[in-house]
């Protein structure tokens, strides 16, 4: 008996958080209820009921709200607790959130992004196979000789040559 009142506990909170993530969403883009409702193609009350936390919704309806408001659905499964989230990455979540642009945008941006962190760990990994075994044994040297880095020739690096003077 107390398992249950736990588990209807959890579905309130969660009902609770999704109805008031919506509603700050709403209000974010300036709609009214009915609007969002008419929108999303469910009944003024029943929207109303979930921003209150009295109902909670089935994926299909957070996703056509997620349409009418032109976020993620994705992030709405997560506060209602239908997916678990993945890992935090900052941007990522700032394109999902971003109410100034469509769904279609969203997800251009972030194949983007993906393609441009792929390609840096490839480039990380190729580095460090071209580096081979020996780059290990580069930490233990003897304390007499010089360190050296790959970048020694770099064109930032400032030199003195001996100016020459000549006397007539």
């Amino acid at each position: 008996m107390a398992q249950d009142e736990n588990l209807a506990a959890v579905v309130s909170s969660a009902a609770q958080d999704i109805g008031s993530f919506i509603r700050t969403q709403r209000e974010a883009a300036q709609v009214s209820v009915r609007q969002l409702a008419e929108k999303a193609g469910v009944s003024n009350p029943y929207l109303s009921q979930i921003e209150r936390g009295l109902r909670k919704p089935s994926a299909d309806v957070l996703n056509q709200i997620a349409k009418a408001l032109r976020v993620s659905a994705e992030v709405l499964y997560i506060r209602a607790g239908i997916l678990e989230p993945s890992e935090t990455n900052q941007v990522r979540d700032a394109i999902i959130t971003d109410t100034a642009i469509n769904e279609r945008q969203k997800q251009v941006l972030l194949d983007i992004y993906t393609s441009f962190c792929q390609q840096n760990e490839a480039a990380l990994l190729e580095a460090a196979a071209a580096a081979g075994p020996s780059s290990a044994d580069d930490s233990v040297r003897d304390d007499d000789e010089e360190p050296t880095t790959e970048h020694d020739n770099s064109p930032l690096q400032i030199t003195q040559s001996p100016q020459q003077t000549s006397i007539s």
